[in-house]
């Protein structure tokens, strides 16, 4: 895990990454328990036996679940010292790319996108990148805006 000491050591990194994650596994009793707690029971996420006969062969993760991985793989990743607060403010882009089949292996890379200092703290922007194993195109791509208060 790479540990960032503070904003001007961020503000170093723009346009680099910052790392890769190890890989992860969502089984059935993920997407299942991901579906109850959203209360987003569709059945290509949770009918195991229709989406077979579906458009993937299997059961799919949920998006926002793929995108909820994001401060997991960010933990692998890198830690920021030196911050009273650090606070997530939003999210400027997030697609997704490609579904993701049930079993299959998931892991994140970080890029520094941008860091804007304000009055009220500093924005810093990460380009987050969802790979799945053995696929070209990502999960997801998402840029995460964290609002840093020194």
């Amino acid at each position: 895990m790479r540990t960032l000491n503070g904003i001007d050591d961020i503000e170093s990194l723009i346009g680099q990454e910052l790392g890769t994650s190890e890989w992860t596994t969502k089984d059935q009793d993920d997407i299942n328990a991901f579906a109850d707690v959203t209360d987003d029971h569709q059945w290509i996420h949770v009918d195991e036996a229709r989406a077979a006969d579906g458009p993937y062969g299997a059961t799919i993760v949920h998006g926002f679940f793929t995108l909820s991985l994001i401060p997991k793989f960010s933990a692998e990743i890198f830690s920021i010292e030196g911050m009273s607060m650090k606070i997530n403010y939003g999210l400027n882009k997030v697609r997704f790319l490609q579904p993701v089949v049930v079993g299959s292996r998931l892991r994140g890379k970080v890029e520094v996108k941008d860091v804007i200092r304000g009055d009220k703290g500093t924005q810093v922007i990460l380009a987050h990148t969802i790979e799945i194993e053995g696929e070209q195109r990502p999960a997801c791509i998402a840029e995460v805006v964290t609002l840093l208060i020194e």
